[in-house]
Parts: structure tokens; C-alpha cells; sequence
């Protein structure tokens, strides 16, 4: 059941993505009401969460079954004596679904308020507690041990420090302030902790801080499924082009036994640093993390030697992973975006960058595997149709495990090719109301069913190269 508005996006944004999802070869197949119905539904899809939090175990550490039986134990402290289901997935072994319980209804909306920015309220509804630099406005009393009533601001609209604020403004659920107003906004030093713990959400979903860090990385379905259908192979040399935070980087060293090279860029050197903390975390030595721009990877000249370093040799790779730069329109929950249309079709030529790098640093026979958290056309299918039209040594791949739905029409791929890749759209099930009754009756096959469609949007394609470029 819908209990937020659809996402909010600019008019030129919106007429784009309905573009896109009601081409001349959908609504020749689906007919004109029913294409508009689905994006409709899309649309509304994207402002809620999904129905699983999922983890990925860190398999090189610890067994599936032990790590699980620590969550059972942690989720019982966490949901003060609940019993929440931990299902493991039977096609990724080392995947982890935890049922979200909600939308909750009935909960009393408190006198006093905060309003937190719209990533902070995307947070709170997978679980986060709301930290002091997501809060934009408290009201005039509140002080410390208050019950408070949390809202997101998701336009964007609140003047920081505001006591009130009548604009936009979507219900999250209560909490308990850990601070005073005063002390939230004082100014006089930077309070990074929790300023809300929240005790009530509209949707009850574990919170990961600090929980299990060596053992568990959080992690969205169809990102550790990109990750497996790369399937990486002890000893191999494998490339993560556009690698922070490092999820699949550590799961492609985890599936790989730790054995081989795992090479990791990102241009940006915190995130490197990231990446570099997680390996260190997950106990994994096989994963080397560079500051480089993967547009700039492949070696151009043999004057300057860089021996294992960035750039590399042409053909380099036994396997890369472009999980590329995106405009992230399949992010769960959103229930704003404020981009432009510029900033939404920026990420195509950079795109096509990327995997005209990884194309060349493949070696014969390598496998590339191309992923985005996106729904658009033009950042999936497209980018497909160009790949194959431009690199003839290139072939499609079919994937295993195969979870996802089939590719969109509206690239000019055929269907045989549309059916060997991966989307996930989150407008494939209707939205759920899980309570703890509805739990106790599922069965686990129905469960996973529900994980496998109600998840994040996200696109994979894998190619293999049949000879030398």
C-alpha cells in the first residue's frame, strides 16, 4: 500500500523517464494505458523502500550459517523481542534477507518535530537513526529525552535552524532526542553522533551501525548479484573500474578465496581510502585500491614504467567489473530529486568512456560484466546496443544466477538479446504491507520471490570478448 507521494522530480526529468518507458515498441506491446500505468506505478514505487534489507556475508571470515545466527540474535535486541525471519538466498549462498515490517500504521505524531533533509529521511526508512548533521529544523522546546516526531523535507524547502516549518514535509516516524534544539544548533562545535534515536518508524528496519562490521556488509540484491554473475575464479586478475565504496571489490576478493589480484580505481581519494579501510575490515589482502580516473587506465606509450600500477598494458584483465557512474534514478527510497535534465543525461558519454577502457585492457576470452543503479533507457539498453554495434569482437552473454526481469524493449534489441540481460524494476509487485501476522503465515518461497522483484532498480549486462581488439 502507497503511503508516500510518488517521487518528485522536475517536469523535464519526469516527460524524459516517460519518454523512455513508453517507446513505440512498449506501448506496441503493452498498449498506451497500460505503459503509462506501469511508469505511473514506477513512479510511486521508487518514494518506498524495499521490502528486504539484505547483507552479504563476508563468506572468507565466517560460515553463511553462523553469521546468521548472530543477526537473529542482534535483531532480537534491536526489535526488543520480535522475531524477524533471517532467510538466506537460495541462489546467492551468501546473501542474507531480512523482512522490512511496515508501513506501520497507528503511530501517534508527537507535538514537537524535527525535519531532516531528504537523504537523512532515505536513511531513516532503511534503518538509520537520524545523525545531527541531517537535522535542518527543531521545534522551539525540545530538548533532550523528548519524544519527537521526524519528517523529511523532501524539496528541499526548510531554512536551516527553523523552530517551524508548514512546506512539504513527510511523516517518518517518532524517535527520542538525544539533544536539546540548543545544543543540535549551537554552532559552537560540530556534532557529528545521533541526534535522533528513532523508536517508532513508519517502516522497522535493522540498524547496521557497528553491527558486525568484519562479518557483514550491507548491501542492495542486485549488487551482489552483479558480482556473481562476473564469477570471479581464484588466481585471476580482476579490475573493479569504478570500485568505491568497495562492496563488490571485497566480494569479488570473498569469491575468489582472497587468491589472485583484485585491482580497484576510483577517482576520488576518500572513497579510495574507503575502499581500502573496508578490505581491511573484511580481512581481505588480495585488493589493491589506486586514485585514477578509469577513463585514463589503459597504457598508451611504454616510456613510463608503472609496473602493477594504474594505467595498465592493453588486455591486462582476465575479468572487469564496470558497475558504472550513474544517475542513480533507481535508488529506493527517493522521494525527490532535484537534478536537471542536463544532469540526468550527463552520465552516458562518460559512460561509454569507461567501457571503451575496459573493452581494451579485456583480454581475449575476458569477461566484462556493465551494472547501474538506473531505470533510464539510454544508461542500460542503449549503452548495449552501442557496445555491440561498436565492438563486433564483443558478444552478449546469458547470466547465472538469473534473478532479475528481461532488458526494455526500445533499444532495437531483440528479444533473444533483451532476455539475456538483467533488470530489476521496481514496479514488478504491488507494495507490501508485512506485519508480523503476515510474516508467521509466508512461506519462504513466496518470501524470496518478494526480495527478488521488490528491490532497488538496477541494470547488468555481461559480455564476453571473443578475441584480440
Amino acid at each position: 500500500m502507497s503511503v508516500f507521494p510518488k517521487i518528485s522530480l522536475r517536469l523535464e526529468v519526469e516527460n524524459y523517464l516517460k519518454a523512455g518507458f513508453m517507446n513505440k515498441e512498449i506501448v506496441s506491446a503493452l498498449g498506451k494505458e497500460a505503459a503509462e500505468r506501469k511508469f505511473e506505478t514506477l513512479l510511486n514505487h521508487l518514494s518506498h523502500p524495499p521490502s528486504f534489507t539484505t547483507v552479504r556475508v563476508n563468506t572468507h571470515l565466517a560460515s553463511v550459517q553462523h553469521v546468521k545466527n548472530l543477526l537473529l540474535d542482534e535483531l532480537q535486541k534491536q526489535f526488543n523481542g520480535l522475531s524477524v525471519p533471517v532467510l538466506q538466498h537460495p541462489d546467492l549462498q551468501d546473501v542474507l534477507l531480512i523482512p522490512v515490517i511496515g508501513p506501520r500504521k497507528n503511530i501517534r505524531k508527537q507535538q514537537c518535530e524535527a525535519i531532516v533533509g531528504a537523504q537523512c529521511g532515505s536513511a531513516v526508512l532503511r534503518g538509520a537513526h537520524v545523525y545531527v548533521p541531517g537535522i535542518v529544523s527543531a521545534s522551539k522546546f525540545m530538548k533532550a529525552g523528548d519524544v519527537i516526531s521526524v519528517y523529511s523535507d523532501i524539496k528541499g524547502k526548510c531554512k536551516r535552524g527553523a523552530k517551524e516549518f508548514d512546506g512539504t514535509k513527510v511523516f517518518l516516524g517518532n524517535g527520542i532526542s538525544e539533544l536539546s534544539r540548543r545544543e543540535i544548533f549551537s554552532g559552537l562545535h560540530e556534532l557529528k553522533g545521533v541526534g535522533i534515536r528513532m523508536t517508532e518508524p513508519v517502516y522497522l528496519s535493522p540498524s547496521f551501525d557497528k553491527v558486525l562490521p568484519s562479518y557483514i556488509f550491507l548491501q542492495n540484491l542486485p549488487s551482489a548479484l552483479a558480482t556473481h554473475v562476473l564469477d570471479p575464479q581464484p588466481g585471476e586478475k580482476i579490475l573493479d573500474l569504478c570500485a568505491a565504496p568497495g562492496g563488490k571489490t571485497t566480494h569479488i576478493a570473498a569469491l575468489m578465496h582472497d587468491q589472485g589480484e583484485v585491482i580497484a580505481l576510483d577517482k576520488i581519494s576518500n572513497k579510495v581510502e574507503k575502499i581500502k579501510q573496508n578490505a581491511l575490515l573484511l580481512g581481505l589482502n588480495s585488493i589493491r585500491a589506486f586514485c585514477f580516473d578509469g577513463t585514463k587506465a589503459l597504457k598508451l606509450d611504454m616510456v613510463k614504467n608503472t609496473e602493477g600500477e594504474p594505467p595498465f598494458l592493453p588486455e591486462s584483465f582476465d575479468r572487469i567489473l564496470l558497475d558504472a557512474p550513474c544517475s542513480g534514478m533507481g535508488q529506493r527510497p527517493n522521494m525527490a530529486c532535484s537534478w536537471t535534465l542536463k544532469e540526468v543525461t550527463s552520465y552516458q558519454p562518460l559512460q561509454r568512456k569507461l567501457f571503451t577502457v575496459a573493452v581494451k585492457l579485456l583480454k581475449p576470452g575476458g569477461v566484462l560484466v556493465y551494472s547501474t543503479c538506473t531505470i533510464t533507457l539510454a544508461e542500460n539498453e542503449e549503452q548495449v546496443a552501442w557496445a555491440l554495434a561498436t565492438f563486433p569482437d564483443l558478444q552478449l552473454q546469458p547470466q547465472e544466477p538469473r534473478i532479475g526481469g528481461e532488458g526494455m524493449m526500445g533499444a532495437g534489441l531483440s528479444l533473444e538479446q533483451l532476455k539475456q540481460l538483467q533488470r530489476f524494476d521496481p514496479s514488478a509487485v504491488p507494495l507490501q504491507d508485512t506485519d508480523m501476522d503476515s510474516l508467521r503465515d509466508a512461506r519462504i518461497e513466496d518470501m524470496v520471490r518478494l526480495a527478488n522483484n521488490d528491490c532497488i532498480g538496477f541494470f547488468i549486462a555481461k559480455f564476453v570478448k571473443c578475441k584480440s581488439t
